[in-house]
């Protein structure tokens, strides 16, 4: 009997052990090939540096040059992956909360979605972003602009709230 090569019984990490929670297979991949495919699985993936001087908005202050480390956007604004999606926002009612048209908006479905939070919310079939209001029974989506109305929510409503917006992504306005 031979105790080398081969399957061994309780060899390797045990199925399901993952941040999935199921079985996984080796992939063979030719070394001449491993960077493109790396690249390519992280595409989308970026890492910008990040320097250790902070930018005065007020007095100018000196600068340096020096780099204290790469940061990672996703894991700087996305905490939970497998929850969050993007939105484009359109409109004027959110301009309040800076939220402005054409902003694109981070939404994790994995917070809950409690009173004062951001929200993008399905109401009658048709997508909004508002502030939600929940208090002594009432329930409103607010908007953050006194041009519109809030938007009231009954018991005959068909409200679906889709998720929490973590942060909001716009350009810096170039124009005086």
């Amino acid at each position: 009997m031979t105790l080398h090569g081969g399957k061994r019984t309780g060899a390797g990490r045990p199925k399901g052990c993952n941040q999935w929670g199921e079985a996984t297979q080796p992939l063979r991949i030719p070394l001449s090939q491993m960077d493109a495919v790396k690249q390519f699985l992280n595409k989308g993936y970026v890492r910008c540096p990040l320097y250790s001087s902070r930018v005065q908005a007020g007095f100018p202050s000196p600068a340096d040059d020096y780099i204290e480390d790469h940061l990672d956007l996703n894991e700087y604004l996305i905490k939970h992956p497998a929850a969050t999606f993007f939105v484009k926002a359109e409109g004027q009612s959110m301009i309040g909360a800076n939220i402005q048209s054409g902003d694109l908006l981070i939404v994790d479905r994995s917070i809950p979605a409690t009173h004062g939070k951001i929200v993008i919310a399905a109401i009658q079939g048709e997508l909004t972003v508002k502030r939600l209001y929940q208090q002594h029974g009432k329930v409103q989506l607010l908007p953050e602009n006194p041009d519109f109305q809030p938007i009231d929510v009954s018991e005959n409503s068909d409200l679906i709230i889709w998720g929490v917006v973590t942060h909001v992504i716009h350009s810096a306005s170039c124009s005086p």
